[in-house]
């Protein structure tokens, strides 16, 4: 394995604990504060609308400069932001630290993908990209559960101190141990990056990241609060559920980069049938801790197994011209995950219970896995269209 891999894991560790870290700590934020439930869910959905924009901002300003200095300046962005967070006096500017540390978010991740597929053969680049999103599972297996619990012993602003620590050492990460890499940017233009999204493909398989990734948030957005008000736990238990979660994060996502190398398609499909299945069980048994457990386990691996396949498809379909459609993607998932955090919040806000966000979630995932079958159902059409000398629709 490069090592150039492990340190992308490590932005990508970073980056993850900023992004998940406040969904256990928004009662702490709240109370802070002064604030809401919902309003403190908006530091959710505010920092994944912000990582929308610089997904495509950032990464199209960028496109035809040399990636490890970018990923490097990106890193930087990130240390400020979540620097301005941890000393904020008020909640504004907590939602102003944390939108400038998402803007470094999305292009991270676009660019870090295609770096990581370069660091590979052809038939590892689904493997290396999974590798690369491992950042993400540690961060919720190892940083979120303890971020989580240090935040509720010394105060949440503790939390966002020590990301900004975790920032640093990403920063050195990279610089250390990326290498020179085989295929930098000289003749790649902003045309023909736009040009990737003239596939239908394209968008369909960013309709399928939102809404799989907002599937998911839907549920794990408020998921302190269903644990706590619905199943029973006590808010000492929360941090260490999350380190169940994470868990399950790191399973899937390792199981799901394997499996994507060997078919996209088959993979996303399967496992986004899973998840609807496993959400539509915890709703409905969220009473019960032990089906609480089962359900949060199971949950995380079967919506992280998709994040390998859904970044692996878009880079697939935008063909030579990958940076661009890979940061969009990104982007993609933080929409989705916005689309969660509010789709939720209004369940709550209408006093639906806690239990809503699951059933909300649900409900989207489910239109996630008719877009993966007609995607998948328009490929396969279109590849026996090719193989008999006939124009495809898409």
């Amino acid at each position: 394995m490069p090592l150039g891999l492990i340190a992308l894991a490590l932005g990508a560790f970073g980056i993850g604990l900023t992004e998940f870290v406040i969904m256990g700590l928004l009662p702490e934020v709240a109370g802070d504060f002064g604030i809401s439930e919902a309003t403190a869910g908006s530091l959710i959905s505010g920092y994944a609308l912000s990582v929308v924009f610089g997904a495509l901002g950032l990464t199209a300003a960028s496109v035809r400069l040399p990636r490890k200095p970018v990923l490097l300046g990106l890193l930087v962005l990130f240390i400020v932001g979540n620097t301005l967070t941890a000393i904020a006096p008020s909640y504004g500017v907590a939602m102003l630290g944390r939108v400038v540390a998402a803007l470094c978010h999305g292009a991270f991740f676009g660019i870090g993908s295609v770096v990581a597929a370069d660091l590979v053969s052809e038939d590892k680049k689904s493997r290396a990209i999974a590798i690369m999103f491992t950042g993400l599972t540690a961060a919720n297996v190892l940083g979120v559960p303890f971020g989580t619990f240090l935040g509720q012993q010394a105060g949440w602003r503790a939390t966002f101190w020590v990301i900004s620590g975790i920032g640093i050492i990403s920063l050195l990460g990279i610089m250390w141990l990326v290498p020179v890499l085989r295929h930098e940017p000289e003749s790649v233009s902003l045309r023909r990056e736009l040009g990737a999204f003239a596939s239908l493909q394209v968008w369909l398989s960013l309709s399928m990241t939102i809404l799989a990734y907002g599937g998911m948030f839907g549920a794990f957005s408020y998921i302190a609060y269903t644990l706590t008000e619905v199943s029973g736990f006590s808010s000492e238990m929360v941090p260490w559920l999350l380190v169940l979660f994470g868990v399950g994060l790191f399973a899937g996502n390792w199981i799901g980069g394997r499996l994507a190398d060997r078919s996209i398609d088959r993979t996303l499909s399967i496992f986004t049938g899973a998840l609807l299945i496993v959400m539509v069980g915890f709703g409905a048994l969220a009473s019960s801790q032990t089906a609480t457990v089962i359900a949060l386990f199971l949950m995380g691996g079967f919506g992280f197994g998709n994040v390998a396949g859904l970044q692996s498809r878009i880079m697939q379909y935008a063909g030579n011209a990958p940076t661009l459609a890979s940061g969009a993607n990104i982007g993609a998932f933080n929409v989705g995950n916005a689309l969660g955090a509010w789709a939720g919040g209004v369940g709550i806000a209408l006093g639906l219970g806690y239990v809503s966000p699951i059933w909300i979630g649900a409900g989207i995932t489910g239109l996630a896995l008719l877009v993966v079958l007609f995607a998948a159902t328009l490929a396969r059409r279109n590849k026996q269209t090719r193989q008999s000398g006939l124009m495809p629709v898409g």
